[in-house]
């Protein structure tokens, strides 16, 4: 909306000129006078300060003279008007705008927070925002910011490797953090400083080499994405097996509404643990499919059995509609 004004605010200064060079031109054709002449004249009418002719009017300069009052002035004082509304207006909004993610910030509790507004973090944010999950973003590029003024987003403008910036957007409180900033060294950095304001934190880091990967482990970061590597994997996967991808894509990434994959760790008191999955029958009574299991001691079972017990602490990987899921997640 703020944008919107700025534009509007914008389309009337051609406006403004319009009216000086009309009454520039004006004097200049009627009464023969300079152009700087011409141009004093008409500031000094469409002003209304008062400071008496340039020069002695004729009888065809005063007519003009009360044409360019009549429409002139009024559109000069539309105009500054409308400037002054844009000015007054923007400030109040920004400083609304900022005590209401102060407010919103204070209330945040097991939330994320998303390090790095660039091309890989608003798609991070895209992907949170339709999952209906609570995060705040940590942005320092002015460029970035423009952006993200023009979402709903809850923002933190300072640099994400600063322990107070981190601390601001909540880090004792929140859940999880992801990095998606270019500089591997600032990576690694973040990922100590994370760790060491919030052990339980889950981490997640970009990196663009093996080395950085490994560095930014032992940093104490929970997942390392490359993606590099995973845009060359799905561009290959894209080109050989493009159904499947199409598959994932939806399935990873759907909107609500459409089928996808989610995880649900189970509890000790879930009405489900320590029964089989023959025993579950998510697949006939919920729509529901179980792809996988990761155990608590990090092993995978892939496809499981209808024999599979499902145990305390094991993560279950689920296919299926997003509003089954989001029933299921509620039941146990």
């Amino acid at each position: 909306m703020f944008r919107g004004e700025f534009v509007g605010v914008r389309r009337l200064l051609p406006l403004i000129l319009s009216v000086l060079l009309f009454g520039m031109v004006g004097f200049r054709i009627i009464e023969g006078w300079t152009l700087l002449d011409s141009l004093y004249m008409t500031i000094i009418t469409l002003s209304t300060v008062g400071y008496g002719e340039v020069h002695n009017l004729s009888v065809p300069g005063r007519v003009f003279a009360t044409i360019l009052i009549i429409f002139g002035v009024g559109t000069v004082a539309y105009t500054f008007g409308v400037i002054g509304q844009f000015i007054v207006e923007g400030k109040v909004r920004e400083i609304f705008g900022k005590r209401k993610m102060e407010k919103q910030l204070q209330s945040m509790d097991n939330h994320y927070i998303i390090c790095g507004y660039g091309r890989v973090g608003s798609q991070v944010c895209e992907e949170f925002a339709v999952r209906r999950v609570a995060f705040v973003v940590v942005e320092y590029d002015e460029k970035n910011i423009g952006e993200l003024l023009k979402t709903d987003y809850v923002y933190i403008q300072g640099n994400a490797t600063d322990d107070e910036i981190l601390k601001s957007a909540g880090i004792e409180k929140a859940k999880g953090l992801v990095s998606t900033l270019a500089s591997e060294a600032d990576n690694v950095y973040l990922a100590l400083s994370a760790r060491h304001l919030n052990p339980n934190l889950t981490i997640t880091c970009r990196a663009d080499s093996a080395a950085a990967e490994k560095k930014i482990y032992r940093a104490g970061a929970n997942r390392v994405i490359s993606p590099y590597i995973i845009g060359g994997l799905r561009m290959a996967l894209a080109t050989l097996r493009p159904n499947v991808v199409d598959f994932l894509q939806v399935a990873a990434s759907g909107p609500a509404g459409n089928f996808r994959i989610e995880e649900l760790s189970i509890k000790a008191d879930s009405p489900i643990t320590d029964k089989k999955i023959l025993e579950l029958d998510f697949r006939a009574k919920k729509g529901i499919t179980i792809l996988g299991i990761r155990k608590p001691d990090k092993t995978m079972i892939r496809n499981p059995s209808a024999e599979t017990i499902i145990e305390a602490g094991d993560i279950i990987i689920l296919l299926g509609e997003a509003a089954q899921l989001e029933a299921l997640e509620s039941e146990i």
